[in-house]
């Protein structure tokens, strides 16, 4: 559990990027950065599917929709930024203060599926990306997703900025590739103009139209841009929060254009290529594929196989910081990122895994749009509350949002809510209607989506009957006061050593700490094979020789005059490390840090983070 009352939203990158002391085009760029990791949730593998199919069966005419679902983001987004400038609060950790308890545990709970839902879609799209590219099964391609867990690992070892940089590389594929291809294709301008004119066509062009906004807005997107707007070091204000708040809608506003001119790419291809040629029917991203190569030749299927493996890539990096959002937003709970990642992926790969296994690769499709239903039964969990906290005048000062865009961020959440609602109950219709044996339906999802609505109503009605407490902009709480400074004294001090150049100095500052009349305890673990399995019966060399180097240090200490005791654990070092201290009743623990980066920080790293948490003592670490 994170200590205080609220933790910085992800403290690992928080004010890491300085936008002090800059003006014009330098200022701007300090502030661009964020918004195009929000851009790739607006042009993932599982907006692909709907655009595809409304440029096949309608041409032109639903680029409209295209344009409208933008716009709508656009605000949306533009709340959410206003939301983390100015509190200095992510979505989760602001919904962690307007409900109680009892209700932010399913309100994690669905946030945490919907981020699975969407994870489980670039799967999808990164499989089917690399089987048309490469000609990789997809079941070997799905497996291969594993893998980007430790591509984030990297990505955040070296900073906000170098995430932003493969992330905007990332974009800058999807975009290029789809220019190259609009080249090859050569689409109807005037025809393209035409399609801006709002109109349905016959059909089933309003559940195209569903599908196409419902795909849009992403609920993991708003927790995830107030957050990462946190990154940036601004003044705290009246002017330096105004200048902020500019600044990021200028990031937002060309990010979710760039998203914008992707998507409709994707239908303006559809279109041009296949309602041209009479394909009204072209909905899998596998069969435009072969179409495009039957009809333009090798560059243009080429050119898409690799905006989806870019897409699906990136997207799926900006999940998992999400999913690092929303459970120390709403839980007050850190793990370490690359577990958390691990079990996200691995959530996601398991249905997947099943659907590939027991009904095959055509059913992935299918797989798709299901999880875009559930994406969409949680939007209205973030849009309610954001809206909500954006108006509020207590909390948001002389920055809350005026009248006019209150109304149209109400109105936005009214069309998406109930357009999201209706695509869910048909779903829920057509599972009653087509299944046979549908006792299932009444006994489990039903229900659940009963809880789910009756959930949804308060969380719209719980701010306007009980107001959330006033929180200050600072996210940890407030100070208290310190009062009188009593000496402490430390009597049994535990020191981890390592046999490192680095000891000397853990050792140094554990004797400061205790002086001569404490009693020094010199921690080594032993973490070969056989001390895994065996424990302290285990004899080895490497065994014998450590223990020979503890007691070196120990002859040190007493020739200086100081108590010292040797103790030796086996196997995992942060288990034996909080045993030995629990055990021996140490009153601090003195740990070396080594400066392990990357693939080593994941091994080394997280044992200083894991004992800490574990001891319940003063831990000081050099």
């Amino acid at each position: 559990m994170a200590s205080g009352k609220y933790s910085e939203s992800l403290g690992e990158v928080h004010s890491s990027v300085s936008t002090n002391g800059k003006t014009g085009w330098r200022k701007l760029f300090a502030f661009i950065g964020p918004a195009y990791l929000i851009s790739v949730g607006y042009m993932d593998p599982g907006n692909w599917a709907t655009d595809i199919a409304g440029g096949s069966q309608f041409g032109y005419k639903l680029i409209w929709v295209l344009l409208m679902s933008n716009l709508i983001a656009l605000l949306l987004q533009s709340l959410s930024t206003r939301l983390g400038i100015v509190k200095g609060l992510d979505l989760a950790q602001a919904s962690r203060n307007a409900y109680p308890r009892w209700a932010n545990l399913p309100l994690y709970g669905l946030a945490q599926i919907a981020i699975i839902a969407c994870d489980l879609a670039e799967i999808i799209g990164m499989a089917i990306g690399l089987n048309l590219l490469f000609d990789l099964p997809l079941i070997w391609g799905i497996s291969i997703t594993v893998l980007d867990t430790f591509l984030l690992l990297f990505l955040m070892n070296k900073g906000m900025r170098m995430m932003e940089t493969f992330i905007v590389s990332m974009v800058f594929i999807v975009g290029v590739s789809f220019l190259a291809e609009m080249f090859i294709i050569r689409p109807d301008i005037a025809e393209v103009a035409r399609g801006f004119k709002p109109s349905l066509p016959g059909g089933n062009a309003l559940y195209i139209a569903i599908g196409i906004i419902g795909a849009t807005v992403m609920p993991h997107n708003l927790y995830l841009h107030s957050s990462l707007v946190q990154t940036r070091k601004i003044e705290r204000t009246e002017k330096g929060i105004r200048e902020a708040i500019k600044y990021n809608f200028i990031d937002t506003a060309i990010a979710l254009n760039l998203a914008f001119f992707v998507n409709a790419a994707i239908l303006i291809l559809a279109a041009a290529s296949f309602f041209k040629n009479g394909f009204y029917e072209v909905a899998e991203i596998q069969d435009a594929h072969k179409l495009l190569e039957g009809i333009f030749g090798n560059l243009a299927p080429t050119l898409f196989a690799i905006a989806l493996i870019a897409s699906g890539q990136s997207s799926t990096i900006t999940g998992t910081l999400a999913g690092q959002i929303v459970m120390e937003g709403h839980l007050n709970l850190r793990i370490q990122p690359w577990i958390r990642r691990l079990i996200t992926r691995l959530l996601a790969i398991a249905p997947a895994f099943f659907t590939i296994l027991y009904f095959g690769e055509d059913a992935l499709g299918e797989l798709l749009v299901l999880s875009q239903v559930v994406l969409s039964l949680q939007l209205g969990f973030a849009i309610i509350p954001l809206i909500h906290f954006t108006s509020d005048k207590k909390q948001m000062g002389v920055f809350a949002i005026r009248h006019w865009v209150k109304i149209l961020a109400w109105t936005s959440a009214l069309i998406i809510i109930s357009l999201n609602v209706k695509l869910v109950f048909e779903e829920v219709y057509g599972w009653v209607t087509s299944t046979p044996n549908n006792w299932w339906v009444f006994a489990f999802v039903l229900p659940l989506v009963i809880a789910v609505f009756l959930l949804l109503l308060y969380v719209l009605l719980t701010p306007l009957i009980k107001p959330g407490k006033k929180i200050s902009n600072i996210p940890h709480g407030e100070a208290i006061d310190i009062g009188e400074i009593e000496s402490v004294t430390y009597s049994r001090i535990g020191i981890t050593l390592d046999f490192s150049s680095k000891d000397k100095n853990t050792i140094r500052h554990a004797l400061i700490q205790g002086g001569k009349h404490a009693h020094y305890y010199l921690i080594h673990i032993v973490e070969t094979a056989g001390a895994r399995y065996h424990g302290e019966k285990v004899m080895d060399f490497e065994t014998k020789s450590d223990v020979e180097n503890v007691e070196k240090y120990r002859h040190n200490l007493e020739t200086l005059g100081y108590q010292a005791s040797v103790l030796i654990g086996y196997g995992n070092a942060s288990k034996a490390i909080t045993d030995l201290t629990k055990r021996n009743k140490f009153d601090l623990l003195v740990m070396g840090a080594h400066g392990h980066k990357g693939l080593s920080d994941l091994v080394f790293g997280t044992t200083l983070d894991s004992v800490r948490h574990k001891v319940g003592i003063p831990v000081l670490i050099i």
